[in-house]
């Protein structure tokens, strides 16, 4: 999947307060590794999750390989 990094970031902008936290139980994952998703950097308590950017317009271009976290968002942002 391909996406410009400021579209990922008004998504994760549009989530509801609390979803970091649910997205990363319902995942089993750190809340840490849900933000590096979306574009944080705290490697040290979170992990990359398959998040490639490539220089380009509207802060570049980032190859998701893996949709699970991204398709859980969407999920949330249509339940609101």
């Amino acid at each position: 999947m391909r996406i410009t990094f400021n579209e990922l970031r008004r998504i994760k902008d549009r989530l509801p307060d609390g979803a970091m936290h649910r997205i990363a139980e319902d995942l089993n994952v750190s809340v840490e590794t849900v933000r590096n998703y979306f574009g944080g950097s705290n490697y040290d308590r979170g992990v990359t999750v398959g998040f490639h950017t490539e220089q380009g317009p509207d802060g570049g271009i980032v190859e998701i390989d893996d949709e699970t976290i991204f398709d859980k968002a969407m999920t949330i942002l249509e339940e609101n």
